[in-house]
């Protein structure tokens, strides 16, 4: 959990209060990838690092974010047009299949 100043309140609603563990490793994680020595972090409390190392981590962690989001609705829409395109397939095949004259037509 996040640490705040001492006397602090943090009035920020979770809209997904699940993702607030996986946020918080994600954090560490950035950190880690930039270089910022973590050990300066204790207890969750990130008070001893700069602004700008903070600033830093937040900023790679919504980048990464919106990102997944770029990726997932990519693969949505995707999946979307592949699925019309073959009901619209499968209809038309149906359509040729009942227009085709049977042999015995001949």
């Amino acid at each position: 959990m996040v640490s705040l100043a001492q006397g602090a309140k943090n009035k920020n609603r979770k809209v997904v209060p699940e993702a607030a563990q996986l946020l918080d490793q994600m954090k560490y994680e950035v950190a880690d990838e930039l270089g910022i020595d973590t050990s300066k972090i204790q207890d969750g409390y990130w008070g001893n690092l700069t602004a700008r190392e903070c600033g830093a981590v937040g900023g790679h962690m919504v980048r990464k974010m919106i990102a997944a989001a770029e990726a997932a609705l990519i693969d949505q829409v995707t999946a979307d047009v592949r699925r019309s395109f073959q009901q619209s397939f499968q209809a038309e095949s149906e359509k040729l299949a009942q227009q085709e004259p049977k042999p015995d037509q001949f």
